[in-house]
């Protein structure tokens, strides 16, 4: 058997178990507006409402206000402030999240175009590290840090067993022309005393 209702058809939404729907008749709904018409009449007489909502509540009840007349009560409404409800205009109450949109001028919005953004932890971190790096570098070529001092040494003293081993090679050649040149010598001395 399908879940979800007795009959088992999607969308068939059941009421309350053993309970009848209820259909409001016109006959009540005409009774409704005027019990409230009747509490609107009432407090106007203790004075509960003021003329300005007391003319909003007839106009969308009638439902035939002509705009230019309904747009002149929007601009007076705009330049009042607010009625407060209820108990609101006994107690003042600010709400620090609530945010109030102020007009800015075209002098305030250049200003604070200026104004650089605030960065992230992590965007501030990262720059600080580039910033580092390129300051190592910089004291690293000129030959300040300890890592450039002991490359420095090293390479000193590769360029000290280069040049040895320069001089030992050179000193190697002369000796071995020197050799031929000896041998050169002895041979052509040997065939000198042959031809004579």
């Amino acid at each position: 058997m399908p879940r979800g209702g007795g009959s088992g058809g999607r969308g068939h939404k059941s009421g309350h178990k053993g309970q009848k729907r209820h259909f409001t008749n016109p006959d009540e709904l005409s009774a409704q507006q005027e019990k409230q018409e009747r509490e609107r009449q009432w407090r106007h007489q203790r004075g509960e409402i003021e003329s300005d909502e007391e003319s909003d509540e007839e106009k969308t009840g009638e439902g035939s206000g002509s705009e230019s007349e309904s747009s002149s009560e929007e601009e007076e409404g705009e330049n009042q402030p607010a009625k407060a409800k209820g108990v609101e205009g006994l107690i003042e109450v600010e709400n620090p999240n609530r945010v109030v949109q102020k007009a800015k001028k075209v002098t305030q919005l250049d200003t604070i175009g200026d104004v650089k953004p605030e960065l992230s932890r992590r965007e501030r971190e990262e720059i600080e590290k580039q910033q580092a790096k390129a300051h190592y570098q910089k004291l690293h070529a000129a030959g300040k840090t300890d890592d450039a001092r002991a490359d420095l040494a090293r390479l000193a003293l590769i360029r000290k067993q280069r040049e040895e081993a320069a001089k030992k090679r050179d000193e190697e050649k002369k000796a071995k022309e020197a050799q031929k040149t000896a041998k050169m010598d002895s041979v052509s001395q040997a065939l000198g005393k042959k031809k004579t």
